[in-house]
């Protein structure tokens, strides 16, 4: 986590609770297009999202901690490719709840259900 983040920055790092971390791992990768670190570190196994000097997070086996239907909803960075995201979703195991929508300044949205069962949304400034 960079110092920019710490000090501009409400979020600065979130966990996303899989049941399978290496089918969430497959999934991460192919819906944001980016690369996903295993990790195995003191015993403990997760994964790292690469996040660059971006906020960061990753995936971290805690089956019991998955919902689809309640608590915060994480926006996840799609830019230029939410169609694209929305379709490998479904191609990885995952279901899109709510089709891309405009969100008025805010850019684009849909709404998903990973492949692990968690809500999420893949967000875009463009409907491409």
């Amino acid at each position: 986590m960079t110092d920019f983040n710490q000090e501009n920055n409400r979020a600065v790092w979130f966990d996303i609770p899989v049941a399978d971390l290496d089918r969430a791992n497959t999934f991460y990768a192919g819906v944001l297009d980016i690369k996903v670190e295993p990790i195995n570190a003191e015993g403990i196994r997760f994964s790292v999202l690469e996040h660059k000097d971006g906020n960061g997070g990753c995936l971290i086996p805690r089956p019991e901690e998955i919902t689809a239907d309640k608590g915060p909803l994480l926006y996840l960075n799609v830019e230029g490719r939410i169609h694209d995201a929305m379709a490998r979703t479904t191609e990885l195991g995952g279901r899109v709840l709510e089709g891309v929508q405009a969100i008025g300044p805010h850019g684009y949205r849909a709404v998903i259900v990973d492949s692990e069962g968690n809500r999420m949304v893949l967000h875009s400034m463009t409907d491409a």
